[in-house]
Order: structure tokens, then C-alpha cells, then sequence
């Protein structure tokens, strides 16, 4: 049996009396596309500071590449790549700049940095703006950057965070391109996105947190017939297949985060208007 790229037990994080995520148990096998789903306050970014050791969390273990992040926290960071919802950028360097000072920071020697720098600005598209200061760079192109920084020392695992928001299309198939060659390579990568077409394109596994709690997780095939693994508090039961049409995994989402905290349906509401608009 394989090591997971990531396994968590119990996983929890408290802020005083408000819990951001109970009990997560979350298994993404090693070359998995893996896209993690919530709706807003799910817990979905404080699942991922927990990953990327960014913040601690209350109790429970977590394992990246069977190495326990608690207690080797440098070398787990060495072998994973993150790219925040925020990006956190130098803006006062220039893109070419900041691709070199990543690779030695990672621990590459500086004719591997160089290389990869150069490789990376040419495979981006942003070569002719190597010189620029980032913070004169657009959106996209910062999103672009970012990826490049978090793949220069060849992660094994990649962890992004809303990386295709605010992205043109074009950025979006360069960004696509980059993320296919890596799984091709057999990286394994965990994506948080709105954008459920893109989770449904790409990834081959779900899960969904909803109130701090997983509340589906399997192949995206099993999800869509019905039988992916759920749990609702303390309470797990495999799905009978409810029909032989497959669902989109935006029917699937909202089914499931439109339940309430014991797992029935949520009451209809009576439909809203805007007073000046009707």
C-alpha cells in the first residue's frame, strides 16, 4: 500500500469558542488532481494553512508524504509548493528577481535557479517583462509568478488556493498546461476553487467541507453516481447509486451544502426580491 500525499486524522482548529474545522480526515493519494470544495467560512483556507504549516492546529496529526508536518516541518516544506489565495509577492523585485531568490531560498544551487528562472519566464509568457517590478504587473501576470515560485524547486505536492480567480483565459490554459505536465509527472495536487467547471475538468478526486466539517469525499465518478463517502457529525454511511445518470458536481455541491447540520434538507425558503426591483 502506497503512502498518501496527504492523510489527516481528526484534524481540528479552534479560534476560542468559534470551530473553524472538527474532526477532517482527509486521504489524497500520491498523483492525485484533488480538488477541495466549500462554500465561503467552510474551512477550506484554514485546511490549507494546516497543510502548508501555517497555522497549527488545535488537535489531530497530519501527515505530508508520510512525514508528520508537527515534527518535520522543515522537510515537508521543502518537498511541497503553495500558491495563496493572497500570493504574498515582493513587489519592489522584478519577476526574474524574485524566480531566483524562491530557488535559493529552496536550496538550489545558483546555475539550477538560473536555469529554471529562465524556463519558467519563457513557459509563463512573461520573458519580456522579466525586468519589470511586480507590483506594475497585472493580476494574471502575478498569478503566473506565483506559480512559477511554487514549482521552481519541483514540489512533490502542490497546494493552490483560488488560483484561476481573476486569471483571463489565456493566463487560465498557460496556468492548465503547467498543472497537467505536473500530474503527468506524478505530483500530486490539491486545488480550492469557486469555479466548479474547472474542479469538474481537472480533478479526479473531491472532497467537500461544509461547516468545518467533510462532508463528502471520493472519486469524482463516485460522486457523480451517487456513492461517494459521507459523514455528517459522528454519523458515515456509504450513498446507494440514486440514479444511473450522472450529475454534475455543481448538482452534487448544492445538494449537499444545501443540507442542514444533521444532513436533511434544508427548509425552502420563499424566493427574495429586491423591493426596488420588483
Amino acid at each position: 500500500m502506497t503512502t498518501p500525499a496527504i492523510d489527516t486524522t481528526a484534524l481540528t482548529r479552534r479560534f476560542g469558542n468559534f470551530t473553524a474545522v472538527q474532526d477532517v480526515n482527509l486521504r489524497v493519494e500520491a498523483g492525485q488532481f484533488f480538488g477541495f470544495l466549500g462554500p465561503n467560512g467552510a474551512g477550506k483556507s484554514t485546511t490549507i494553512k494546516m497543510l502548508t504549516g501555517l497555522l497549527a492546529p488545535t488537535s489531530g496529526t497530519i501527515h505530508i508524504l508520510g512525514e508528520d508536518i508537527k515534527e518535520n516541518s522543515a522537510e515537508v516544506k521543502r518537498q511541497v509548493g503553495v500558491v495563496p489565495e493572497g500570493m504574498a509577492l515582493f513587489g519592489r523585485l522584478t519577476g526574474e528577481e524574485y524566480l531566483r531568490f524562491v530557488g535559493r531560498m529552496y536550496g538550489l544551487d545558483r546555475a539550477t535557479t538560473e536555469q529554471r528562472t529562465q524556463e519558467l519566464l519563457e513557459f509563463m509568457h512573461l520573458a519580456d517583462e522579466r525586468k519589470k517590478l511586480i507590483t506594475d504587473y497585472s493580476h494574471g501576470m502575478q498569478k503566473k509568478l506565483a506559480l512559477a515560485a511554487a514549482v521552481i524547486h519541483g514540489p512533490r505536492v502542490l497546494f493552490l488556493d483560488e488560483p484561476f480567480e481573476g486569471v483571463d483565459a489565456v493566463a487560465a490554459g498557460t496556468l492548465k498546461a503547467m498543472l497537467q505536465r505536473m500530474i503527468a509527472r506524478g505530483a500530486t495536487i490539491f486545488l480550492t476553487s469557486h469555479v466548479l467547471e474547472i474542479v469538474e475538468r481537472l480533478c479526479s478526486h473531491v472532497a467537500i467541507i461544509h461547516r468545518g466539517q467533510l462532508v463528502a469525499q471520493g472519486s469524482l465518478a463516485e460522486l457523480q453516481a451517487g456513492a461517494g463517502r459521507r459523514k455528517r457529525g459522528d454519523r458515515e454511511e456509504e450513498n446507494a447509486a440514486e440514479s444511473e445518470q450522472k450529475r454534475s458536481l455543481e448538482e452534487i455541491f448544492l445538494e449537499i451544502v444545501g443540507t442542514d447540520r444533521e444532513g436533511n434538507p434544508a427548509a425552502t425558503r420563499p424566493e427574495q426580491e429586491l423591493s426596488w426591483l420588483s
